[in-house]
């Protein structure tokens, strides 16, 4: 008898009907085992399960080995690589530009923490619609290690060289700046880092992200307190995070009594199970205590640290009309010349 022929496997699609390569990128060229890799991944993971449409999406890096990044996620994406410390700007210019794109930045700790610190600081404050990624070695791994302004007092370099000033807490900044979504997870948790990045993408406003992402090369030595195996042993939950996106049933496996319910700006929910009893991730001085807390013990506090889901983002602040800016005629953004004649005659 004639060997039946099997059928086809069926392709996995998304809720949108888009298979998972269309939301991979190029192929890496960070050295192996690089904890950036790994968030590229997470952004895949998380942008396939919601249904993000790819072309939809803008990313925008500055400079250094998160500006890589971008090119390993979303292909099909539009993409910018601004100068260092400058990918604010353009990603706020993108935005006002066309208030529909997802906003996705990717910096580094040296990209943020020092030339870009300025940009950073107004990102922040004016809550800018955009999911705004650190990737947080504690190292320049592009010039050969040197310490970033995110480097822990103590900690060493492979020659041996010590630091001996006080790190910027870009968590911590943000939250005292405004931002009304600040989280931390590390690049191999990727249970936590996924809901993170979801959960991010649903928000409204500023979505600030520090990952801590251990450089193979330069920073993961003993002695190194943002290496693979001095995070893992350091790192503090202050919550298990459950994410429910919008379009799917809400369900949950916490007991009732155990969770705290937060829904974001597209109705999406975040569950949250508190491992401290009195820990509350939207009372902003609380959040600022635990993050001083933590970092007194040596601790890293990982996961949703703080978060304002009704705050009003700086698109709709601006109260600009509802079509994307870039897609008006010139006869609406153009004035005519007795309107110029009218402010000119004001003038005089």
């Amino acid at each position: 008898m004639p060997t039946a022929t099997p059928s086809p496997k069926k392709k996995k699609v998304n809720r949108i009907g888009l298979e998972l390569p269309i939301y991979r990128g190029s192929k890496t060229t960070l050295c192996a085992g690089c904890g950036h890799n790994a968030i590229s991944e997470r952004v895949v993971d998380a942008c396939f399960t919601m249904g993000i449409q790819p072309d939809r999406v803008v990313k925008l890096s500055g400079i250094g080995c998160s500006s890589k990044s971008p090119a390993y996620f979303l292909g099909s994406a539009h993409g910018f690589n601004a100068v260092h410390g400058r990918m604010p700007s353009v990603g706020t210019g993108a935005m006002l530009a066309n208030k529909d794109l997802v906003a996705i930045g990717v910096s580094g700790d040296g990209d943020t923490g020092a030339i870009g610190i300025g940009q950073f600081v107004h990102l922040m404050r004016r809550n800018l619609p955009m999911v705004y990624i650190i990737e947080d070695n504690g190292c320049y791994g592009l010039t050969k290690g040197q310490f970033s302004p995110t480097a822990d007092v103590g900690s060493t370099l492979k020659t041996g060289v010590v630091n001996d000033l006080a790190p910027i807490d870009t968590c911590a900044l943000a939250i005292e700046l405004g931002a009304t979504f600040v989280a931390r997870s590390f690049s191999g948790d990727k249970k936590q880092l996924t809901a993170l990045l979801k959960a991010a993408l649903s928000h409204r406003g500023i979505a600030m992200l520090d990952v801590l992402s251990p450089c193979v090369t330069f920073n993961d030595h003993e002695g190194s307190t943002k290496s693979y195996s001095y995070a893992k042993s350091h790192e503090e939950p202050i919550e298990e995070i459950d994410f429910v996106p919008y379009f799917e049933d809400i369900t949950v496996e916490y007991e009732p009594g155990t969770t705290r319910e937060v829904t974001l700006h597209d109705g999406s929910r975040l569950f949250l199970k508190k491992l401290d009893e009195g820990y509350n991730a939207t009372d902003r001085a609380q959040a600022m205590r635990v993050l001083r807390e933590t970092r007194a013990r040596g601790e890293f506090a990982t996961g949703l640290v703080f978060v304002d889901p009704v705050a009003e983002d700086f698109v709709t602040s601006l109260n600009l009309v509802d079509e994307p800016l870039a897609s008006l005629s010139e006869g609406r953004v153009r004035p005519s010349r007795s309107v110029l004649d009218d402010i000119m005659g004001g003038l005089r």
